[in-house]
């Protein structure tokens, strides 16, 4: 698969890192001579942030190229993703050259954020609305306006890069989402304006309150919360009257003087101006993957993305049993991998390896599982955020109600660097005790151990069930 990327800004960079980080061959078209730093330092975040989401390894990464030949980026393209600056008239010049330069089942989607498909496609151009949320390559949010069945093309292929696409039913300025931010930036600057609060309280307000509520909930589900057992309808009855009330002065604009532009801008400076962009950029992610990892536990709001997109990637097959990429998150005070998540990683190479002999979810479902009673973790070498991770699994011992499992941790270049040995008995989960496992669970162990019969014992092992 092949995506031009039409302008390589910020939002660009991001289209063309979320593209190429599952697999995409990606072609940038950027007059800016700068254009191949910037998606670079766009793409660096990008690797550090994205596989941090998922559990199983993205694809391949494609291949990146830059060209100055509009031709050649958007010739043989499955995705041509224009993000120029928001002006009609470039935007109708651009998408004229791509209507008669891309493949004619091309997708042609444009990031704008406020123009209706209308009115870019007034002068004959073949292209939707495909608005992104920054940052692309880890918020799943794409709006999509215009013809259905172009819409239909495009919404397929964001599921496959792991996004969620909304189709907005009417075309009205700004779609949906921008809407909102739009209300909440005006009552922002009333906010500042007035003397009632500075940049960073107002931050605060959102992000250590209904910020995180909307994350997971939205606005709707939210209020129908807040109407206790009776619901949503109660929430209406008791909270309606404040609609008539003088809350906010959403119609009521302030003027966008200098000095309000200088007030705000101070305001921020002092709040974040200790800390680069790019800084700003790597904590701002740290952050969104923590809560979405929280959330994609739970198949919430946008870990239910991740959790749907993760289930499409292949699955490992044995010996290995984990190949993931060591988030930032795992990492302590000491800069390297916290000790818990050498167990952890332990713990999901086990639940891969009962998958993989027929314990699986249906079989849990059907009342038999194994529950671990023993562990022992010895600790060889450090691991840091962003180093590859894979644990090789080996059976000692399937035989009656034991599973004993021996687990190595490797890094990236082969180093080894933990052991996890696990002893497991087999349950019955509606009595809650011990019993000899399901038939086909039973063969596929007995089949394994002869394969591994004659084979030494591996260095470390033996320190569980004695």
């Amino acid at each position: 698969m092949k995506a031009a990327i039409i302008g390589g800004g910020v939002i660009g960079g991001g289209w063309a890192a979320r593209f190429l980080l599952n697999g995409w061959d990606v072609v940038v078209y950027d007059p800016d001579p700068e254009a191949e730093r910037k998606i670079g330092e766009v793409l660096a975040n990008a690797r550090r942030a994205l596989p941090a989401l998922y559990d199983t390894a993205l694809p391949f990464e494609g291949t990146l190229r830059f060209t100055a030949d509009l031709a050649e980026a958007c010739a043989g393209a499955d995705w041509v993703q224009e993000s120029v600056p928001e002006r009609l008239d470039i935007k109708h010049r651009v998408h004229a050259e791509l209507t008669a330069l891309s493949p004619a089942e091309a997708v042609i989607g444009s990031s704008t954020s406020g123009f209706k498909p209308s009115e870019l496609t007034a002068e004959g151009a073949r292209v939707i609305v495909a608005h992104p949320f920054n940052p692309v390559y880890l918020l799943p949010l794409i709006e999509l306006v215009g013809d259905t069945d172009h819409c239909a093309r495009a919404a397929t292929l964001l599921r496959d890069i792991g996004m969620y696409p909304l189709y907005v039913r009417k075309e009205i300025d700004a779609h949906i989402a921008d809407r909102f931010l739009e209300a909440v930036w005006r009552e922002a600057l009333w906010l500042v304006k007035d003397g009632i609060a500075t940049t960073e309280e107002i931050d605060e307000a959102i992000r250590m309150g209904f910020g995180l509520r909307w994350a997971q909930m939205g606005l709707f589900e939210t209020y129908r919360v807040a109407g206790g057992e009776a619901g949503m309808k109660h929430f209406m009855a008791q909270f309606g009257p404040c609609l008539t009330w003088p809350w906010t002065k959403l119609m009521d604009v302030p003027e966008f003087t200098d000095e309000l532009v200088d007030l705000i801008a101070g305001q921020s400076d002092a709040q974040s101006g200790h800390m680069s962009i790019r800084a700003l950029e790597r904590l701002r992610d740290d952050n969104l993957v923590g809560i979405m990892r929280a959330l994609k536990h739970s198949g919430s709001g946008a870990g239910g993305v991740v959790a749907r997109h993760e289930a499409t990637l292949p699955k490992t097959t044995q010996p290995v049993t984990q190949d993931r990429q060591v988030p930032q998150i795992w990492t302590d005070y000491n800069g390297h991998m916290n000790e818990a998540h050498f167990l952890e990683t332990g713990s999901k190479a086990t639940d891969r390896f009962m998958e993989m002999v027929g314990a699986d979810a249906d079989y849990i479902a059907g009342g038999l599982s194994y529950f671990t009673v023993e562990n022992h973790v010895r600790y060889l070498d450090e691991v840091h955020a962003g180093d590859r991770l894979r644990a090789e699994t080996r059976l000692l011992s399937g035989e009656g109600k034991k599973l004993h499992l021996f687990h190595t941790l490797l890094r990236g270049d082969g180093t080894a660097v933990a052991t996890v040995e696990s002893l497991l008995l087999h349950v019955d989960l509606a009595t809650r005790k011990s019993c000899l496992p399901g038939d086909a669970v039973a063969r596929a162990l007995a089949a394994m151990t002869k394969t591994l019969a004659g084979l030494p014992m591996p260095e470390g092992a033996g320190k569980v069930g004695r």
